[in-house]
Order: C-alpha cells, then structure tokens, then sequence
C-alpha cells in the first residue's frame, strides 16, 4: 500500500512539474494590447483542415472596437459572461458547478469558460478537452485581465469567434449572413449572431435550427431590455424584425459539400476603391471607446473600464 502511494505521489508531482514548466513556455500575451498587432493562427474548416487565420487589422474582415455597435457587445456579455466585468478572467463559481456537472455526468462537457478564456483558446491553445489544456486557458486569460482592458478583449473576441462554415470573427459573418458591415447590424441582427455563439455549426446552425436560434435570441433581446441597452420600442421592433437569411441555404450547402477557399476570410470586405482599410481603421481606433455604454446595473467596474480604454 505504502508502495502505491509513493508512486501515486510521484505521479502526481511529476504532473505538476510539467504543468508549471508548461505555463512558464506560454507565449506572451503583452503584445495584443498594441491596436496594429498582427498574428497568424490556425483555424479549422467543417471537413476538419486547418487554415491560416490573420488576427489583427491586416485581415480585411478585422473590426475595431469602435465600429461593433454596443449591442452586439451586450448581446454577448449577457448571453455567454454575465460577470465579465466583475471577474478577473475566469468565473469560480461557474467553475465549481462546472466540475460538480462533469463528476456526477462522468465526462468534460461543461466548460465554464468566460469570454477571456474563449479568447485565450482561440488564439493560443487547442480544442481539446483536458484538464491541462484548461489549466493553460485559466493561466493564459488571468494574464490577459493584467494586460489588456476588458474593451481590447471583447474586440478580439468578436473577431475570432466562428460563425459559420470557414466564417470567423464578426466583420466577416455580418457580410456572410446580412450582406452588410457589423457597424449596420440591428439589434435582432445582433442578437440572432450571439445566438449562434455555442454551436454554429449544428445545434444553432440557422439553417438547420432556424426556430432555436431565433427562440434563443429572442431571449437575448429580453436581456437586453432588462438591462437597459434597449428601449421599449427599440425592443418591439427588435422582436417584430425577421432575419434574412434564406438567401444564404445554397452558400451554406456548397461550402458545406466542399471545401472552402480560406482566402476570402481576409480579403472579402473592401471599399469600392479596393484598397486596404487598414489606415482608415486606425484613424477611427485612435478616438474610439471600446467598452460598451456603462450600464451600472450589471457591473459597477464599468463606467472605470472606460476610463481605462481612453489611456
């Protein structure tokens, strides 16, 4: 027996040896606090390849904070980390009721991230369901709450989260789904997007979950209305509003039968002249606020959030 434990303990610390060596190789998280900094990661398809994905304002498709209207931000906020401004990049409760879930269901289905834990996977980790691989997103998102305002979070956030077959990041699936840029979005256009967030590609694929979607934005729109991002009558007419989408069924099929040319991620969105939108997004970044308009219902540390993203 005592024979058993020692190599239990050994097992043991030899497992936290790795994991401190492996947190201390992680790759720095600083540099995405300069508004022009670029990267390119790998992103996946619908028939599992991997593709190169730029992040930063070099991907045509990129969209400052300053031009995401608010109620997309809140739209996500509420519906995916209603604690994102009071945490600091990860959610303790939620993580104790995601463990409890996981034991009494045997399995790792509940994740419990925050959004700066999605942005930390999604820019720096893989998809695997581990406990080292969440240990590495808990670390990577604490240090992301250090170094970056909560404004600069959402922005990349929005920026890479799937939309749709080979659709990443909101500049791109505002074009894919409405034909228009994410600054135009409505709020159910706004709302039906962050309803997809979970599960794009099946359980919330419009085009095949049409009613879900739209049942689960309905509620998102009541999030907001009760958190004052809308009005009353800007909520009607959120909810009288019928998303457009039909039009996109054979896209969807085609690229869901064969695969996609990736290039048109980063250069799908141009001006008429064709030229690069990279000076004209920095322009606007200079004076943009990328926080959302405080609401000091949901989060006292707002209205200072937004101070901090003038600095």
């Amino acid at each position: 027996m005592k024979k058993l434990l020692f190599y239990i303990f050994l097992a043991i610390t030899a497992y936290l040896a790795y994991i401190g060596i492996s947190l201390a190789l992680m790759p720095s998280v600083a540099e995405l606090a300069d508004k022009k900094f670029n990267s390119t990661i790998q992103v996946r398809d619908w028939q599992g390849k991997y593709h190169n994905f730029v992040v930063g304002p070099k991907n045509r498709n990129w969209t400052p904070s300053g031009r995401i209207p608010p109620e997309m931000k809140w739209a996500v906020i509420l519906a995916e980390d209603a604690n994102f401004y009071r945490h600091d990049g990860f959610d303790v409760k939620a993580i104790k009721n995601a463990i409890k879930y996981d034991l009494e269901k045997k399995s790792l289905k509940r994740g419990a991230s925050t959004i700066t834990q999605q942005t930390a996977k999604n820019l720096f980790l893989s998809r695997e369901k581990t406990i080292t691989r969440k240990l590495k997103e808990i670390y990577l998102a604490y240090r992301m709450e250090q170094e970056l305002t909560k404004g600069r979070i959402i922005e990349l956030y929005l920026n890479v989260v799937e939309l749709g077959p080979m659709v990443y990041g909101i500049g791109h699936g505002a074009q894919y789904y409405f034909n228009k840029p994410a600054s135009a979005l409505t709020p159910r256009e706004c709302a039906f997007l962050a309803a997809m967030l979970p599960g794009p590609r099946l359980a919330y694929n419009p085009y095949k979950n049409l009613g879900r979607v739209l049942k689960r934005s309905d509620m998102i729109l009541r999030l907001l209305r009760q958190k004052g991002v809308l009005g009353e009558t800007e909520y009607q007419a959120a909810l009288a509003e019928s998303p457009n989408v039909g039009r996109m069924q054979v896209k969807v099929d085609e690229n869901i039968n064969r695969p996609p040319v990736f290039a048109e991620l980063s250069s799908a969105a141009k001006e008429s002249t064709g030229k690069p939108l990279e000076k004209e997004q920095e322009k606007r970044e200079e004076t943009e606020n990328l926080a959302p308009k405080p609401l000091p219902d949901i989060s006292p540390a707002t209205p200072a959030e937004s101070q901090a993203d003038k600095k």
